[in-house]
């Protein structure tokens, strides 16, 4: 099958290289048109990114192309199916209220694909209804683009569309749509789906497309489905380092919300960590805390895991070498992502040149913010200022016992202004604390996007140490313990 990009300009520039892959990998599916189409927000950057921006010129053509209601030329609209582990249980799930329009090339020869959620039922939906409420769909546009502009690899939202139709879950609300860009949508579950529901040569063509588009330089390799393995291990070991050094939390992380791209997927009850506590969820539907802030990484491990019993097939004929093979690799993930962890901490410390006993360092302060319930966020920005407060933590003996020895460490270099910058670009000054999402969430369902666009402003930069934010790094005593976050399904 034919992935090399051909670029245009000014128009639609789709390829759609996943329809040529085996037909049970997909359902063709347009998406339900919807009744009074109005755009809310057109991510104007991305738009550009994208080669899109010719669409701005007329709003009702936005909101047409992107509700739904009218498919862009060149567009060859399917669900994709795939399976997954919800909360460690086997089940066969796929695009049930999502269509993916095609993949977009762009000016770089980039690929893209261009997916519609929340645009109406498909031969997946499982008796769901197919939509998505514009609160939700709201939430994961302000979310992915704080993630974004934290530097971290993610999904990111092109449009937010309402639809002028009502969506029923505990309450009435709004409907709307919602168009993510990403490298691709496919996930751990799309293996999963493959080897369970599909031939060992509808596997091998899938992996052959999957190496391709995401990893060609891997192709080459005496054993390409092993370096699949390994790439896709350390791609989401980065990713969980990214989200523990900014306290966030995706709430939901089955195998069916992995992306093999290594890409933050499926924003649904996520949320940011305020005070310090590995056991923090605020998912409404983990109630064990299987996907709590300290316990991504193990999951991470588990779902690769899942990912790599899928490889197996063609790891080796001989299926206890293919075990043990994968299993070789898949041992190294918690030295790996040790080793990947402490050197964010280091990073986040300012600790440029980092010996074996800065450990104890990291440690020790971590175990005085749980103690002393100290914030994320606030602490490590107060410590890139040079401005502690009065709270708990820098009152106590025992952390001025710790400063002084972190103050030791980084002043053993002359290269002050070096360890400033790298502590402002490991730690955020602002993050989209949860009483503010939820409370310009709510604004913005009722017509006023006025706090809604204040918090999009602010996320933008939110490495930048120049302006105050006191107003925005302030929480609200005791909201956390009572926050719940939900999937919106």
């Amino acid at each position: 099958m034919n992935i090399q990009p051909q670029v245009n300009s000014q128009t639609w520039n789709f390829q759609n290289s996943y329809v040529e892959l085996p037909a049970k990998l997909y359902m063709k599916q347009l998406p339900v048109s919807v009744k009074n189409p109005q755009i809310i927000y057109y991510n104007m950057s991305l738009a550009k990114e994208l080669g899109l921006e010719f669409l701005s010129e007329e709003k009702v053509a936005v909101a047409e192309y992107f509700s739904g209601n009218k498919i862009p030329g060149g567009a060859s609209p399917i669900s994709q199916a795939y399976a997954g582990h919800q909360f460690g249980h086997f089940t066969m799930l796929g695009d049930g209220r999502a269509v993916l329009l095609g993949e977009q090339i762009n000016q770089n020869n980039q690929r893209y694909d261009i997916q519609l959620k929340g645009s109406g039922q498909t031969p997946f939906s499982r008796s769901g209804d197919g939509r998505a409420t514009l609160s939700s769909m709201l939430r994961e546009y302000i979310i992915s683009e704080s993630i974004h502009h934290l530097g971290i690899p993610t999904t990111r939202s092109l449009a937010v569309v309402q639809t002028g139709e009502k969506v029923y879950r505990e309450t009435i609300n709004d409907g709307a749509v919602l168009t993510r860009i990403a490298s691709s949508h496919i996930r751990v579950g799309t293996f999963e789906y493959v080897i369970n529901f599909c031939s060992k040569e509808d596997l091998e063509i899938f992996i052959k497309y999957v190496i391709d588009r995401h990893y060609p330089e891997i192709s080459d390799a005496d054993n390409p489905i092993l370096e699949l393995l390994k790439v896709v291990m350390h791609k989401q070991i980065d990713l969980i380092v990214h989200w523990i050094r900014v306290g966030f939390i995706h709430g939901v992380m089955n195998t069916d919300n992995m992306s093999i791209a290594g890409e933050t997927i499926d924003y649904g009850p996520c949320a940011f960590m305020n005070t310090y506590n590995p056991k923090t969820v605020f998912s409404s539907i983990d109630r064990n805390g299987r996907y709590a802030f300290g316990n991504q990484s193990t999951i991470a491990h588990w779902n690769l895991t899942v990912f790599a019993s899928t490889l197996l097939p063609l790891i080796s004929d001989d299926k206890e070498k293919a075990i043990q093979l994968a299993k070789d690799i898949l041992n190294k993930f918690p030295e790996e992502y040790s080793k990947k962890w402490y050197q964010m901490m280091f990073e986040k410390l300012g600790i440029t040149k980092p010996l074996k006993e800065d450990k104890v360092l990291v440690d020790t302060l971590l175990q005085l913010m749980e103690e002393n319930k100290a914030d994320y966020t606030n602490t490590f920005a107060a410590l890139t200022l040079n401005k502690v407060s009065d709270d708990s933590l820098f009152t106590s003996s025992q952390f001025n016992d710790w400063r002084k020895q972190w103050e030791n460490r980084t002043n053993h270099t002359d290269k002050q202004i070096e360890t400033l910058k790298l502590m402002q670009s490991q730690n955020p000054l602002v993050i989209p604390r949860n009483h503010l999402v939820e409370s310009a969430l709510e604004d913005a369902i009722q017509g006023n996007k006025s706090q809604f666009n204040e918090l999009l402003k602010l996320i933008s930069k939110p490495y930048d140490y120049k302006p105050p934010h006191k107003n925005f790094q302030t929480i609200p005593s005791g909201f956390d313990d009572c926050y719940k976050t939900f999937c919106g399904t």
